[in-house]
């Protein structure tokens, strides 16, 4: 799932797209996917924003990558931490989906300095209804299938490809072993009292009908954190910038525009 129409470059150990403005009027923009997402999660949103004159970089995260003992959000945090490292990024805009949000609220704690604001669609970090060890132990493909399409409203998202992709990891010991451990560092690393200290500017794309992190979560990390705005897009699952690519990117804009005339200055777009 890591395959885009967008070069993927090799710095290191990281791998990446890095697309628009390197003069951007904003700090470069980090992607961060989802647990089972990939790159190809962030192709329309990529060409939308960099089109717009915003630096956008998006880097694979190696949930299979590391020994079981260190896999986690922590490590994955660190590795994220790493990349901005490696690229000399003095200051970002994180944008994170599921997994990738609750990595850009642990970066955010961590590194505040370094993060000037946030976006965040079906994050973790407060609750989430996971997919459960059944799901990493069930070796029937239309088990596998019915719990992909949980991931959206519109079961189409969840394609043929994609559903084999998922019951091939589920069948491969190493791979799901590890998605199995990053699930439960997910819900051991809870961020629910600390979301009072992020008050970088911060919005909330949700899915309306997201039953993996519901409209329940949404709210409540909007009422935790000082600076939240919460938007919801009606008819959509946990993975609003693929359901609806369009609302996703707009809102995104619309967010990225308020900042750059809160910094003085105006993006270059087409």
């Amino acid at each position: 799932m890591h395959e885009t129409p967008f070069p993927v470059h090799e710095t290191g150990q990281f791998q990446y797209n890095d697309e628009g403005p390197t003069d951007s009027p904003l700090p470069p923009i980090v992607l961060l996917h989802g647990m089972l997402g990939g790159l190809n999660n962030w192709v329309d949103t990529i060409e939308s924003l960099s089109e717009n004159g915003y630096r956008v970089m998006a880097p694979v995260i190696p949930v299979y990558d590391f020994p079981i003992s260190d896999t986690g959000v922590p490590r994955l945090t660190e590795h994220v931490h790493g990349f901005i490292e490696t690229m000399d990024l003095d200051s970002t805009i994180l944008v994170g989906n599921s997994l990738g949000g609750h990595i850009a609220l642990l970066y955010a704690l961590g590194y505040p300095d370094l993060v000037d604001a946030l976006v965040l669609s079906g994050s973790s970090g407060i609750y989430e209804t996971t997919m459960g060890t059944t799901f990493f132990k069930r070796q029937d493909r239309e088990f596998i299938k019915e719990r992909t399409e949980m991931t959206f409203h519109d079961p189409v998202h969840a394609t043929e490809e994609l559903v084999d992709e998922m019951f091939n990891i589920v069948n491969d010991r190493p791979r799901a072993l590890r998605l199995l451990k990053i699930a439960r560092s997910a819900d051991e690393e809870t961020v629910t009292e600390q979301l009072s200290r992020l008050d970088m500017p911060t919005l909330l794309i949700w899915g309306q009908d997201d039953i993996i992190t519901p409209p329940d979560v949404a709210e409540e990390f909007q009422e935790r954190m000082p600076s939240a705005r919460l938007h919801f897009i009606d008819e959509c699952g946990h993975a609003p910038m693929i359901e609806h690519p369009d609302r996703f990117d707009a809102l995104t804009l619309e967010f990225l525009q308020e900042l750059a005339e809160e910094a003085h200055v105006t993006p270059s777009g087409p």
